[in-house]
């Protein structure tokens, strides 16, 4: 009879529960789709700062029984730049977008709206207190917000045709 040290047992064992562990996270729907626990949940509170002499934005703001989109954003965000024209169709379409500017220069915020054009009905900026109780990975980041105050969607990362027609429009026609 063969007999087997528990020792050697140990790396067979770590392999397994490392493919367990890959196995069902690449079972997601989406592997590159980064979660998050504020779908469905109120917004969290706002701690921003005023950007210039720009329409401020406020917790009133998002309590307004239609839906809205919150982006942050940041003029140093290359990213950010890509996505802005999808940013201004969906002001253009009509939905609310409010922008947070997020721990930014605010000659160089103000600089990047006059260069690009302003698609927000409102700005604030942060300092990073708020992009922290939102649980922002950075920017940018969109956020779709039900009438009642209520995250839908999240979405971390440039807002490309393909995400604003398959992800964000759906929502917002509803």
């Amino acid at each position: 009879m063969i007999s087997v040290k528990p020792f050697y047992l140990i790396p067979p064992i770590i392999f397994i529960g490392f493919i367990t562990v890959m196995y069902l996270g690449l079972g997601r729907t989406n592997p590159n789709e980064l979660p998050s626990q504020m779908i469905g949940r109120d917004v969290p509170n706002l701690t921003l700062k005023q950007l210039s002499d720009l329409p401020f934005l406020k917790m009133e703001d998002l309590k307004e029984p239609s839906i809205k989109i919150i982006n942050f954003w940041a003029s140093w965000c290359a990213p950010c730049r890509v996505e802005h024209p999808n940013i201004q169709q969906l002001a253009d379409l009509g939905f609310p977008v409010h922008g947070i500017n997020y721990k930014d220069e605010t000659s160089q915020a103000l600089q990047f709206l006059e260069t690009l054009g302003n698609p927000y009905k409102s700005i604030g900026t942060d300092e990073g207190r708020t992009g922290l109780d939102w649980g922002l990975y950075g920017v940018p980041e969109t956020f779709v917000i039900s009438g009642d105050g209520k995250v839908l969607l999240r979405h971390a990362g440039p807002i490309t045709n393909s995400i604003m027609i398959n992800d964000i429009l759906p929502i917002l026609i509803e």
